[in-house]
């Protein structure tokens, strides 16, 4: 039997506000295999970007372990973090995060700075990655020159540009119109099928989380329920490759290019 991608065990994030302890994540333990696509749910305050931030090493547990794949998240140094994120995670902020002064090519391409790649190479892979969202055509845009949909799909691109194994959204359609939002919430199915990536999906919606294929409820940093689709009633795989499903501009095709986020194809 595989070992699950990510393992949580018996995590804890306590904050100190003055003399108070503030308990965020109580114990909390599960594990995802690879390849699934998990939504996050709960009431504010329940810790679920919290619990995002810590399997991103961008916050450090109080206590317990956090595990992707061989790698103990929760034991790294800050710059073996530093290291391992840039390999291995993508991450997309509801807010976009891009830098306003720079072209969304020049936002793409950011995290591959931090590479060894040449720069013919990080071309090709910055033109892959806004291909795969569909903006081929803005690549000499500013930020202030696109939709927030158009934003947020540069943001999805600089966060697949690496081609990590894991995708972490924080609220990726909070701050977009029900049409915008569907266009992200197709583009995420989309990377999680055709380019298999393992996506983990904090959301208010449940609109939005019921694309996922598994359900983890958060309240009060207690885990309260984890569902898999298969056993929800009601719930259904909704992908179903279909033309209109696709973002404008992106044609399917049953394999990724050579070289595309997700291809496994590295230099």
């Amino acid at each position: 039997m595989a070992e699950p991608f990510i393992r949580i065990e018996s995590l804890v994030k306590n904050y100190t506000r003055d003399t108070q302890v503030l308990n965020v994540l109580d114990k909390l333990s599960f594990t995802v295999d690879s390849g699934d696509f998990v939504a996050l749910m709960g009431p504010s305050g329940s810790g679920k970007t919290t619990l995002l931030n810590l399997i991103a090493g961008i916050d450090r547990p109080t206590s317990g372990r956090i595990f992707v794949g061989p790698d103990e998240v929760s034991a790294m140094s800050e710059a073996a973090l530093a290291k391992w994120r840039s390999a291995n995670l993508g991450f997309i902020f509801q807010l976009y995060n891009l830098v306003p002064v720079l072209t969304a090519y020049e936002n793409v391409e950011l995290p591959l700075l931090l590479t060894s790649l040449s720069r013919a190479r990080r071309r090709k892979q910055v033109e892959l990655a806004l291909t795969v969202v569909g903006l081929s055509d803005r690549m000499a845009h500013y930020p202030r020159q696109l939709s927030g949909g158009q934003e947020q799909r540069v943001a999805i691109a600089r966060a697949i540009a690496t081609d990590p194994k894991l995708l972490v959204a924080d609220e990726p359609t909070g701050d977009l119109d029900a049409k915008n939002g569907e266009e992200i919430l197709v583009l995420l199915e989309r990377l999680h099928h055709e380019f298999k990536k393992t996506v983990l999906m904090v959301t208010h919606d449940p609109k939005a989380a019921s694309r996922a294929h598994r359900l983890i409820h958060l309240d009060k940093g207690v885990l309260k329920e984890d569902v898999h689709a298969a056993r929800r009633s009601g719930w259904r795989r909704r992908w179903r490759p279909r033309p209109t499903d696709m973002i404008p501009g992106v044609s399917r095709s049953p394999r990724a290019p050579h070289g595309a986020p997700g291809s496994g194809q590295r230099s």
